[in-house]
């Protein structure tokens, strides 16, 4: 493993347990009770985002979702729930199952669960994992806007990051024929579009939301002029 890789997953390892332990506070710090060490939670979430399937769902993505969490977390009622979040929204991912929220929200549960949170945290991190099925939070859900925003970042990015995108999402779906993928990723971009609005929070509906409006109308072109 390079050195800078080996960086950037020591870099998330100490994320991972910063944030446990700060929405743990002192639960477990009792004498004879010590709470789980958050190190063996982390190396399993990093072993699962490395998995061999994933070309967009990797640990990069992982980390452009926790930074764009950093850039909004003003915003959010609890941001380490969200953190949290974040780390749980696609730790099960295989690109040919409809059903990772939910497996991925049941891995929250039963992990977080047993590194001692509270029931109540618990709940809010499964609940975080499951509102990414539809990148549709209620107009005071704080916690679930940074998330989805952050998760949804990627359009927003530059020509060059945009075109990476695309191109590792079309690799994840390499099981699928070329019109099946281009007729499902219109039907998904056109979805997008019809949207209101893609950002919630913000500094993402005043920053990101033009920029990704934008990169979705061009690959919607290219992939109409694809189908035709």
């Amino acid at each position: 493993m390079s050195r800078p890789m080996t960086e950037r997953l020591d870099a998330l390892r100490t994320r991972f347990s910063d944030t446990l332990h700060a929405v743990r506070g002192t639960a477990g710090t009792e004498p004879g009770h010590p709470a789980p060490d958050p190190a063996p939670y982390a190396e399993n979430l990093l072993k699962r985002w490395a998995e061999p399937q994933r070309r967009y769902h990797t640990v990069a993505h992982l980390t452009a979702v926790l930074d764009h969490i950093d850039v909004l977390a003003s915003h959010a009622d609890d941001p380490d729930l969200v953190r949290l979040g974040a780390w749980f929204h696609d730790a099960v991912y295989l690109p040919d199952r409809s059903e990772n929220e939910e497996r991925s929200a049941r891995l929250a549960e039963r992990a977080l669960a047993e590194a001692g949170l509270s029931a109540s945290a618990v709940a809010e991190v499964a609940r975080l994992v499951r509102l990414t099925v539809t990148h549709d939070p209620a107009p005071d859900d704080r916690n679930g806007q940074v998330l989805c925003d952050a998760d949804l970042a990627i359009l927003a990015s530059d020509p060059a990051a945009y075109a990476a995108y695309t191109a590792a999402v079309r690799d994840e779906y390499g099981f699928v024929p070329d019109d099946a993928f281009r007729t499902g990723r219109a039907r998904i971009l056109a979805q997008l579009l019809a949207l209101p609005r893609l950002f919630h929070t913000p500094y993402a509906a005043t920053e990101w939301e033009a920029r990704a409006r934008a990169n979705l109308e061009k690959e919607l072109a290219q992939l109409t002029r694809g189908l035709a």
